[in-house]
């Protein structure tokens, strides 16, 4: 039997018409059921997916953007980590590439039964690497057709977490790779949204400053402006079981993140 096996594709992808790809690497959910056999009864209901976003990010089709969706967890794999498990945050505590804990650093593996080497390169044969395949291939094409072109990875995470960061994050994290991924100009203008947002808070580049998709496909130098937001997940659902979506509180925030990506739309199509 092979290492990994899954039944499940890799990703959802939707190709749009404008110069804009709106990746989600961690709106995945499926464990295939021979793994989740391994799992704490509380990895199961892997908490520490960025739930929802396909539906907080509903107008995307309406903007024309392409859209780029996991279906696996990033407890099977996480699509925004290096290959080769480098931490992007040197000094600070990070999960891996096929992580062994949770964001709370309970164990993932019932058994203690973790992945070993030649596992963890199954995974990332299976997902890892189909989903930055098509991923390139898109802002390839999308650069062949329109010259200047963006990037947008969306996350979303619990307000409060200790292990990463103290008190409450902030609701709207830009990051911009320290000014490597993206335009200035362009950071700029979206981090004065996100601060004239009422009743949300919003930072570039602090905790979260873009994980390695930012990291890798950004280059303004080329016309390829990549941009990272993480989102509180207070600011649009239920941070705990059974993590329900708040249509009546997404309602508050979701056109300040649409006004976010048509501002991006403005920048590159006027390049």
């Amino acid at each position: 039997m092979s290492l990994f096996q899954t039944t499940e594709p890799p990703f959802r992808f939707r190709q749009g018409t404008r110069p804009l790809l709106i990746s989600m690497p961690h709106v995945g959910t499926h464990v295939p059921p021979a793994l989740a056999e391994r799992f704490t009864a509380q990895a199961r209901h892997v908490p520490d997916t960025d739930w929802h976003l396909e539906r907080l990010y509903d107008f995307a089709d309406e903007l024309g953007a392409s859209v780029l969706v996991a279906t696996h967890s990033r407890y099977v794999v996480d699509l925004n980590r290096p290959p080769d498990d480098q931490n992007l945050y040197p000094g600070q505590d990070t999960t891996g590439l096929c992580p062994v804990d949770t964001f709370d650093k309970t164990p993932i593996y019932a058994a203690g039964d973790v992945p070993g080497q030649p596992e963890i390169a199954a995974r990332r044969f299976a997902i890892w690497h189909p989903y930055h395949r098509q991923l390139q291939a898109e802002l390839d094409r999308l650069k062949a057709a329109h010259g200047t072109i963006a990037l947008w990875d969306a996350h979303s995470i619990r307000s409060v977490l200790p292990r990463f960061f103290e008190g409450k994050l902030p609701d709207l994290n830009l990051g911009s790779a320290n000014g490597a991924s993206c335009d200035p100009a362009l950071a700029a203008t979206l981090l004065g949204i996100a601060a004239s947002a009422p009743g949300y808070t919003g930072v570039l580049n602090g905790r979260f400053k873009g994980g390695y998709i930012t990291r890798q496909y950004g280059n303004p130098a080329r016309g390829i402006h990549a941009v990272q937001l993480e989102m509180t997940q207070c600011s649009y659902m239920q941070e705990a079981l059974p993590f329900d979506y708040l249509p009546e509180v997404a309602a508050g925030v979701q056109p300040h993140v649409r006004r976010m990506l048509e501002a991006v739309l403005t920048f590159v199509e006027q390049r």
